[in-house]
């Protein structure tokens, strides 16, 4: 955890220097001005849990990392309207402790959004950006890990590589600067067995730049 926080708060510390590059002034995506698509590097935390009806799976949040590239594209020029899509490498699962025994599932995910976006002018060159939308992924890498027994097993022999849901939040950019907080509300049953039901859940926050 304190790892992931010294990464994120460096890159957000590094962010301004990027900015500068570029920094001229109304340089906006949002002024419509000189561009009606842009591209974006991210990093962030997400604070992960499981929601399942089997005891040992229904697990608590834990804490990971994401890292991926977006690009969006305005809808209308008339309107201040945004699709936006990427890639990214999340980290996913859950952690417990039951009856004093621990339980762990590490859920490792590329995963891609599909949002749209509305702008809204709060500030000079300072944007506010909610947006809507859902998201797949497919499992790459994964441990489940059952302390009590001192087992360990890949997460894919318990649960099916696919998720999808939703996807919501809002973001918040200066400049080229960028910010997010949102939440993954996963709508697809990932578990395998066929009398109990299990989805993700996700609340992330993601630094940035748009170019």
């Amino acid at each position: 955890m304190k790892k992931i926080l010294t990464l994120i708060m460096a890159a957000a510390l590094a962010l301004p220097t990027f900015a500068q590059f570029e920094n001229t002034g109304k340089r906006n995506r949002f002024n419509h001005n000189n561009t009606e698509q842009y591209y974006g590097l991210r990093l962030g935390l997400n604070i992960a849990a499981l929601s399942s009806d089997a005891v040992e799976l229904d697990l608590g949040s834990r804490t990971g990392i994401s890292v991926g590239a977006v690009y969006g594209i305005q809808l209308a020029n008339s309107a201040p309207v945004w699709l936006e899509t990427g890639l990214f490498y999340s980290e996913k699962g859950g952690k417990e402790t039951i009856q004093g025994i621990k339980y762990s599932a590490r859920l490792s995910y590329f995963q891609v959004p599909v949002v749209c976006k509305y702008a809204i002018d709060i500030a000079d060159d300072f944007f506010l950006t909610p947006f809507f939308g859902g998201y797949m992924a497919l499992g790459a890498f994964g441990k489940i890990k059952d302390y009590g027994l001192r087992t360990s097993e890949s997460s894919w022999d318990t649960f099916n590589r696919f998720d999808a849901g939703l996807r919501l939040g809002c973001g918040f950019e200066y400049d080229m600067v960028y910010a997010e907080i949102g939440y993954d509300w996963g709508l697809t049953n990932i578990s395998k067995s066929d009398f109990d039901a299990t989805h993700t859940r996700n609340l992330f926050i993601n630094v940035g730049v748009n170019f």
